[in-house]
């Protein structure tokens, strides 16, 4: 390890992190950026005060740690909370709380509800065609449908 250090000298912990990063490129997900940073982290503090390379290796390890068990979940949280289309891949929870015009009756609790272009599968009190439901909520890919207030 020594002497692969020496050979790239203090630009060893950098193209770690190069790699690592691009690594993180061609895999989903967010892991090896977090890896990536503690690897240009412990570039820096190699430029600044010279380490031996087990001290390098467990900087990286614990700085490694921290990252990926601290950072990891506040950026998935605040990433998800910024969603200016927080329904994308379930458009169903998107139309919670909308009212709607029955184009089929509801019969026997089932039914059907075209929005948009779409023919949605709706669950609800037996209503006549033109009746306004409102919908209250998701059972799988089922609108759960209600009598709309005036």
């Amino acid at each position: 390890m020594q002497e692969t250090i020496d050979f790239f000298g203090i630009w060893f912990w950098f193209i770690i992190a190069g790699v690592l990063l691009i690594v993180e490129l061609l895999v989903s997900g967010v892991f090896f950026v977090w890896l990536g940073l503690s690897a240009v982290c412990v570039g820096i503090v190699d430029l600044v005060i010279h380490l031996s390379w087990q001290r390098e290796v467990a900087l990286f390890a614990v700085l490694s740690v921290v990252l990926v068990v601290f950072a990891r979940p506040w950026l998935k949280k605040r990433h998800l909370d910024r969603s200016d289309q927080p329904h994308l891949n379930r458009r169903m929870y998107g139309y919670v709380g909308k009212r709607y015009v029955l184009d089929e009756p509801i019969e026997n609790g089932n039914g059907r509800l075209r929005i948009d272009d779409n023919l949605w599968r709706i669950e609800g009190p037996d209503l006549p065609k033109g009746a306004r439901v409102e919908v209250k909520g998701v059972s799988g890919a089922t609108l759960l449908v209600d009598k709309a207030e005036a």
